[in-house]
């Protein structure tokens, strides 16, 4: 028997994971997040089987749930939203079933921020714009923030960042970010990326909160700050630059075509 975190991606359900579908699929129990998770997703779920949602259950109750699946011998497919290594609060389930000593694996998923990337069609790195990516959130009530990852002290670095479940708390998000990044600075709110329902709005560090309040929207929202959106003003990568030689292209020499043939082995 095995527990099988799965990642169903930020909310269409087409951007599941092959894999991840096809365990849904022949899986006996199914435990998903039904906050998050498209009830699409869990359909795919075989006849018969145990679905439960574990929004309104605590943590005692979901590992009773994979003990209870453990002693019939079923898998069970535990799909989270996005992917799970992000904000899944995955790490004390596994460290309980480490201790049950029930074998798990874990299921990568398309996560919410490369979700809104796609469907805002920006690159998040660009040339001597930005180059890294930071994932983050605020303190809120349920989780505090580690001194050193203050978003004062990340702000600092000038970087694309992805702020995470912060909706609520935009004031300081602009208290902390506008000595790094200017008050006009390009803000992207994500509201719901991929659902049917999704929404995105561009805006300023200054103009933010009161976008939000016009909007009404109170939950399920990333934050996106930085100079790289509506960005148009940027180096060529030399990565196609046909002046730039790698391992795979000589400098000066149009790119030759490669051709890869299958012979059958009948």
């Amino acid at each position: 028997m095995t527990v099988y975190f799965i990642g169903a991606g930020p909310g269409a359900a087409d951007l599941i994971t092959v894999r991840g579908l096809k365990l849904i699929e022949r899986c006996p129990v199914c435990l998903y997040a039904g906050s998050l998770v498209p009830e699409a997703i869990v359909a795919a779920a075989p006849a018969g089987a145990r679905v439960l949602d574990t929004a309104p259950m605590h943590l005692d109750q979901i590992i009773g749930e994979i003990e209870t699946a453990n002693a019939a011998g079923h898998d069970v497919a535990r799909v989270h939203s996005g992917d799970p290594s992000i904000y899944g609060a995955i790490g004390e389930q596994m460290r309980r079933l480490d201790g049950l000593g029930i074998d798990y694996e874990v299921v990568p998923g398309v996560p919410a921020f490369a979700g809104a990337a796609a469907a805002l069609k920006t690159e998040l790195t660009l040339p001597e714009i930005a180059q890294t990516i930071i994932l983050t959130r605020t303190g809120m009530k349920a989780s505090s923030m580690p001194q050193r990852e203050r978003l004062e002290m990340l702000g600092r670095s000038g970087a694309t960042l992805a702020i995470h479940l912060s909706i609520r708390n935009l004031a300081h998000v602009r208290s902390a970010l506008e000595p790094h990044y200017g008050a006009d600075c390009p803000v992207v709110i994500a509201y719901r990326a991929t659902w049917p329902d999704e929404l995105y709005i561009r805006t300023t560090l200054a103009e933010m909160k009161a976008a939000v309040r016009e909007a009404k929207i109170t939950r399920t929202a990333l934050i996106f700050v930085g100079p790289v959106f509506g960005q148009t003003e940027f180096r060529d990568s030399d990565l196609y630059n046909r002046d730039y030689a790698h391992v795979l292209r000589n400098a000066g020499k149009k790119g030759a075509r490669t051709r890869i043939s299958r012979t059958s082995s009948r």
